[in-house]
């Protein structure tokens, strides 16, 4: 075999495909791309709206990239935008860039993934706008990843802390985020169609930044905008699937809402027909595919022979760690299905079930766990990223591991199975130098995964 490249080389390697991927599905960029105005004609995918038809134009969404997001579409809008009420994450607003229209339009920020009294804040004052809107208004949603935390409005008698408690209790348990985000619609006055529902019969665009794999416009954000297949049953079995569908283990209020529901003493979310979404207009500007397609055409620049594998990667961060193990010694010993250098792209979200009360995230626990599979096989390369830089409650966006890195931990007394047991990942990798740092990037379209092999 020939060489190693040197570790900074390697780290080099890792960065441009990082930035490429997120230069993809920068949010801004991705609303010039959607959405274009023509004197007094706003043209949003294939669809035009003469602005002289409506009284008012309104921007309203949550997200952690919506500040940008915002931003480009209150450029566009110009003297047109009326005013409006947008919630991100708190750090996630604008830097060194002086906001469009500050004295029409709010930009709140508050708490992710959960929700806090600003979030309620915030969605109160979104929920107010709504309400006033009419017939001959237009109302810009904007979506992102975070929206279902940050646009949280709950119904009668589900309290905020009630929300917090059943997050918790979802994140810890392993849910997925589809399952966690059923649950939220049939708790709350914007998910599962609600926000089109209050803005009804205003004309709604929403423009939407995909976090969640395969795209399914009802689950990004809760799908606000989207009609809602899903049911009160549909959510009182995830809660029976992690054993959560007691008083004990989540809070009475929620349980009792639920049983109400299904009882029908509780309206459904809207479904598919309803009139309400006859003047919704649903866009995915931004997803996880776009992203690794442009990870994919970097590799290829750097030298790499490349291909995207898949942008469906769900399951237990630990045993998908197994499985891109494997690709990794494929490409390295078989030259299968690429010819080193080689590096495979794959995109999707990952969960963890929280054994014990370590630090780390997701892509660092699918990190370390790659790294113990792959100890004594120098030539490959794994690494993570949350494309939104913030993998779980920590200051990471991911990490890279090699063939090297269980030996080096070893070598600095570090246990690497103990730190996956403890859900532990981020001080051992943190040790190592092995974290990768972006800061909030303002973009969020799942996770992407880098498998590379040298010759």
């Amino acid at each position: 075999m020939a060489s190693l490249p040197t570790w900074n080389d390697r780290l080099e390697h890792v960065t441009a495909l990082c930035r490429a991927a997120l230069a993809a599905v920068e949010p801004a960029a991705a609303v010039r791309r959607a959405l274009r105005r023509e004197g007094d004609v706003l043209f949003v995918a294939g669809r035009r709206y003469d602005l002289t038809a409506y009284r008012r134009v309104f921007i309203v969404g949550g997200g952690k990239a919506v500040a940008p997001m915002a931003d480009a579409t209150a450029a566009i809008l110009g003297d047109q935008l009326t005013g409006g009420v947008v919630i991100t994450k708190y750090g996630h607003t604008l830097k060194d860039q002086r906001p469009i229209a500050p004295d029409r339009l709010q930009l709140l920020e508050a708490g992710h993934p959960v929700p806090d009294e600003a979030g309620l804040r915030g969605a109160e004052q979104l929920a107010k706008l709504l309400d006033d809107a009419g017939a001959d208004d237009l109302v810009i949603c904007l979506i992102s990843g975070g929206g279902s935390a940050l646009l949280t409005l709950p119904q009668p008698g589900v309290g905020l802390d009630d929300l917090r408690l059943l997050t918790d209790a979802l994140l810890r348990c392993g849910a997925t985020i589809v399952e966690i985000n059923t649950i939220r619609k049939h708790l709350s006055r914007l998910k599962g169609g609600g926000l089109a529902r209050l803005a009804a019969p205003a004309t709604v665009v929403a423009l939407i930044l995909s976090d969640v794999v395969g795209d399914p416009l009802d689950a990004i954000a809760s799908g606000p905008t989207s009609p809602d297949p899903t049911t009160f049953a549909d959510a009182w079995t995830v809660l029976e699937r992690y054993e959560l569908a007691v008083p004990a283990a989540i809070p009475h209020t929620i349980v009792e809402h639920l049983q109400a529901g299904l009882a029908g003493r509780v309206a459904e979310t809207p479904k598919p027909g309803d009139s309400i979404f006859a003047q919704v207009q649903n866009v995915i500007i931004g997803s996880n595919a776009l992203a690794a397609q442009a990870a994919v055409a970097e590799a290829r620049s750097l030298g790499f022979s490349a291909l995207l594998l898949s942008t469906y990667v769900e399951g237990e961060a630990r045993e998908v760690a197994r499985v891109v193990a494997a690709l990794a010694k494929d490409l390295a010993r078989n030259n299968r299905p690429l010819v080193p250098p080689a590096c495979l792209v794959l995109g999707g979200e990952t969960t963890v079930t929280l054994r014990a009360s370590g630090r780390g995230g997701r892509n660092q626990e699918l990190a370390l766990a790659a790294a113990i599979a792959l100890e004594g096989w120098p030539h490959v390369l794994v690494a993570t990223l949350a494309t939104d830089g913030n993998d779980g409650p920590t200051d990471a966006a991911g990490a890279i591991v090699t063939g090297e890195t269980i030996v080096q931990g070893r070598a600095s007394g570090l246990d690497a199975r103990a730190s996956l047991a403890n859900n532990d990942a981020y001080p051992y990798l943190d040790r190592l130098g092995a974290l990768i740092r972006t800061g909030p990037t303002n973009t969020n379209v799942n996770d992407l995964l880098f498998v590379i092999a040298y010759p």
